[in-house]
C-alpha cells in the first residue's frame, strides 16, 4: 500500500468570500494529512466551492461534476465535495442530479469540513445545509498568497434584494468580535503578510447583530470603530475592505478612512442601477441621488480615491429610459472599475417569478453598451496616473513577462514594472507611471523599497 498522502484539489467559483472559505477548507485538509495538487484529475478528493449569483456559474459547476462523476465510476475511492452557495441552494436535489457526490455543505459549514468528512469516510453520504451559528475558526487557512490575506469580519446578509440569493445561501448576519479579528491579523503580521482585506457580504452592517449600544445610540460594535481597532496591527501595512452597501455607508466611515493612513483609498460600493424605480423594485433601500451623495462625500475628503462598483442591466421591467439612467450615472461618476452583469433569474428570489422578464437579446445589447462606456471612462480615469509616482505593493511576477513584477497601488490599480521578485517580494515600491491603460498601469521603479 502506498505511503503517499491523499491529494486534494479545490476549484473556487465566485466572490472573495468564497475564496476566503476555500483557504480555510484547504487549511483543514492540510491538517488532516491531505496534500494539495494542482491537477484535478490527480486528486483523491475534489472540492468545488460554488457560486449561484449567476446561472452560468451554476451550470459550470454541473459540467465539472459530470467529469468527476465519470472518474468515480472507475475510481470508487474518489471523494467529491460540493461546498458553497449552489450546495446550500440545491441541497438534496443536487444528490438526485449527481448521486456520485459524497458531501454537500453550505457556506456556514466550512469550519466543520473535518467532522463532515469523517462521516463520509465512515460510509455516509452527507448533506449539511441547516442554519448554524458559525463558531470561531481555530484552523489556519492555506492562503493563496503570502503577502495579501482575506479576513472575514461578518458572515451572511440580512438584506432582501429581490434578485439576490445570498441571504438564502449564506444565512443571517453573524459578526465576529473585534478581539478575534485583531488576533487573526496579528498572526498574519507575524507571518509577514503586508495587506489585509476585511470581508463581509455587507461589511458596513458589521456589529449590528452583536449586543450593546453606545450613549449616542450607535451599536457598541460597528465597522468604523473596527477599522480604528485593527489599524495599528504591527506588520500590516495596508487595509482594504469589501463589500459596502450604500444604505449603510456613512460620512463618519468616510472621514475615518481619510484619517487612517493604512486604509487604502479605494471603495467598492455597488449601485446596481442608476434608476430609482428599478432600485425600488430591487429593494435596495436608497436612491441614485443618495448614491451620488456618497461618492461626492468620498471625493470631498479624498479627491483621488478610486471608486469601483457592481451594476445589473436588464432587470425585470427595466425600460430603455431607465437603462439610460444607469449609463448617465456611470458617465457622471466615472468609475475606475465596474463589474457588470445581465440580470439572471435565481431560484427562490422574488424577481425570478415576475412576468416582466426581458429577452436575452435586449439584456445582451444593454450589457455591451454599458461595458463600452465603462472601458471609456476607466481609460479616462487612468490618465491621471501618467507621470505620477504611485506606491505599489509587490505581490507576484507578471505571468506574461517574467522580467516584470506586479502589484497594486493604494487605489487598487494593477501595476507592472521591471524588477527582481526575490528582492522586491512583499515590499512597497515607488513607481513612476509611464504607460496607462483602462485597468492597469506600467512604470519604472524609482527608489529602494519603503518596507
Amino acid at each position: 500500500m502506498s505511503n503517499q498522502p491523499r491529494r486534494y484539489h479545490i476549484t473556487t467559483f465566485g466572490c472573495q468570500m468564497n475564496k476566503a472559505d476555500s483557504e480555510r477548507m484547504a487549511g483543514i485538509l492540510d491538517t488532516m494529512g491531505f496534500a494539495w495538487t494542482e491537477e484535478p484529475e490527480e486528486a483523491d478528493l475534489i472540492l468545488y466551492n460554488t457560486c449561484t449569483i449567476r446561472d452560468n456559474a451554476e451550470q459550470k459547476v454541473y459540467s465539472y461534476l459530470g467529469r468527476q462523476a465519470k472518474r468515480k465510476q472507475t475510481n470508487p475511492d474518489l471523494t467529491i465535495v460540493v461546498a458553497g452557495c449552489v450546495a446550500q441552494q440545491e441541497g438534496e436535489q443536487l444528490l438526485r442530479r449527481v448521486p456520485e457526490v459524497d458531501l454537500i455543505m453550505g457556506p456556514q459549514h466550512a469550519n466543520r469540513l473535518e467532522d463532515l468528512l469523517e462521516q463520509v469516510f465512515n460510509g455516509s453520504q452527507v448533506v449539511a445545509t441547516e442554519p448554524v451559528h458559525i463558531m470561531e475558526d481555530i484552523t489556519k487557512p492555506r492562503r493563496d498568497s503570502q503577502i495579501t490575506a482575506w479576513v472575514n469580519v461578518i458572515y451572511g446578509c440580512n438584506e432582501r434584494c429581490t434578485y439576490c440569493v445570498v441571504p438564502g445561501v449564506r444565512g443571517v448576519e453573524q459578526s465576529r468580535y473585534p478581539e478575534e479579528i485583531r488576533r487573526e491579523m496579528e498572526e498574519l503580521g507575524r507571518q509577514g503578510y503586508k495587506e489585509v482585506t476585511l470581508l463581509g457580504q455587507n461589511i458596513d452592517a458589521y456589529g449590528r447583530d452583536l449586543p450593546g449600544s453606545l450613549p449616542d445610540g450607535r451599536h457598541k460594535y460597528n465597522f468604523t470603530d473596527l477599522l480604528r481597532e485593527v489599524h495599528d496591527v504591527e506588520g500590516i501595512e495596508r487595509l482594504r475592505f469589501a463589500t459596502s452597501h450604500p444604505r449603510y455607508f456613512t460620512e463618519r466611515l468616510i472621514r475615518t478612512c481619510a484619517e487612517l493612513p493604512k486604509v487604502c483609498k479605494h471603495f467598492h460600493i455597488p449601485f446596481q442601477s442608476g434608476d430609482n424605480e428599478v432600485l425600488k423594485a430591487m429593494s435596495r433601500g436608497y436612491t441614485h441621488e443618495r448614491y451620488r451623495q456618497i461618492i461626492d462625500t468620498i471625493r470631498r475628503y479624498m479627491p483621488d480615491a478610486s471608486i469601483s462598483a457592481d451594476a445589473i442591466v436588464g432587470f425585470p421591467g427595466e425600460t430603455e429610459e431607465q437603462f439610460q439612467n444607469t449609463l448617465k450615472l456611470v458617465e457622471d461618476i466615472g468609475f475606475d472599475q465596474l463589474n457588470t452583469a445581465a440580470y439572471s433569474p435565481r431560484p427562490g428570489t422574488p424577481a425570478a417569478l415576475w412576468d416582466n422578464q426581458l429577452d436575452e437579446e435586449t439584456k445582451s445589447d444593454r450589457l455591451q453598451r454599458l461595458n463600452h462606456l465603462v472601458s471609456v471612462k476607466a481609460a479616462e480615469r487612468s490618465q491621471r496616473y501618467f507621470g505620477r509616482t504611485e506606491y505599489v505593493l509587490v505581490e507576484d511576477v507578471n505571468p506574461k513577462n517574467p522580467s516584470q513584477v506586479m502589484g497594486r497601488t493604494d487605489g487598487n490599480r494593477l501595476t507592472f514594472f521591471a524588477g527582481d521578485f526575490a528582492e522586491l517580494r512583499g515590499k512597497i515600491v515607488p513607481v513612476k507611471i509611464t504607460e496607462v491603460r483602462a485597468f492597469s498601469l506600467t512604470g519604472e521603479a524609482l527608489l529602494p523599497a519603503l518596507c
